[in-house]
């Protein structure tokens, strides 16, 4: 998904990405800053189902704007299913966002306050689609579950997906990446809120039913320099940091946001 047509900062910024892509100031855009006194309690809404089968981590790969652990998704075997949705939903990749500094870093926001970074867990309906291109364009075609992170103490389950950060230092590179279970990564807590909305970068698609888990998880500065130190350049050319990729958040524009408590 990622073009050479937009990025985080200057002139191929977020503010800009409507230049290309109009659909940066749609009806459904993400994320958003949840308030907390106006989400609406759904009695309706499930716990999470979530079952994540560690054989199917596949590869790490250096995206230039962040970096996606991905998975094996031809079959069934790592699934998320119950809560607002009604099939199963295959994972595709996890991916991180963060900041310049260790205060800002995340998408969403809770209440006007932003967080370290946030962690996605991207789903695709495989019910009703062929293959993850296929649903990444349809309205009923992703799940993206978010995690928030807040700086603190160091997340021990974090290490082994950092430490491979060192094999895909610069854009494009790919490594092996196997045996990884990432529900290691969520919180214990199960409360969420839910709603409709979107990718956070181009292209931009409003397909996504996004789950934010309530209760944060930790990261320590240290883990979170390593973050800054991929770097967004091919191998040989001038070194850059990825520094920051975070989307500020997006009007909500009339929609709810459900919370399972």
């Amino acid at each position: 998904m990622a073009s050479p047509d937009w990025g985080y900062d200057g002139e191929n910024g977020p503010e800009h990405w409507c230049k290309l892509h109009p659909i940066a100031n749609g009806n459904n855009q993400s994320p958003i800053d949840i308030k907390t006194s106006e989400t609406k309690r759904d009695p309706s809404l499930k716990p999470l189902s979530i079952s994540y089968n560690p054989a199917t981590a596949k590869e790490i790969v250096n995206v230039g704007h962040s970096f996606h652990v991905n998975f094996e998704d031809s079959d069934n075997r790592s699934v998320l299913k119950g809560g607002p949705l009604p099939e199963s939903y295959r994972l595709r990749q996890f991916h991180f966002h963060w900041g310049s500094t260790d205060d800002c870093g995340s998408e969403h926001l809770v209440d006007g306050a932003t967080f370290s970074a946030e962690l996605h867990l991207v789903h695709w309906n495989s019910a009703k689609y062929p293959s993850f291109a296929d649903a990444a364009s349809q309205a009923d075609g992703l799940v993206v579950v978010g995690v928030l992170m807040k700086v603190g103490q160091a997340n021990p389950n974090l290490q082994k997906v950092l430490d491979a950060l060192k094999t895909v230092k610069t854009k494009n590179k790919k490594a092996p990446f196997t045996n990884f279970d990432p529900s290691v990564l969520l919180p214990s807590c199960p409360d969420y809120w839910a709603y409709f909305g979107s990718l956070t970068h181009p292209p931009l698609h409003e397909s996504v039913t996004w789950i934010i888990f309530k209760e944060t998880i930790s990261v320590s500065a240290e883990q979170l320099a390593q973050f800054r130190s991929l770097l967004a350049n091919a191998e040989g050319d001038k070194e850059v940091c990825i520094k920051q990729n975070y989307r500020p958040p997006q009007p909500l524009k009339g929609r709810t946001v459900k919370a399972s408590f």
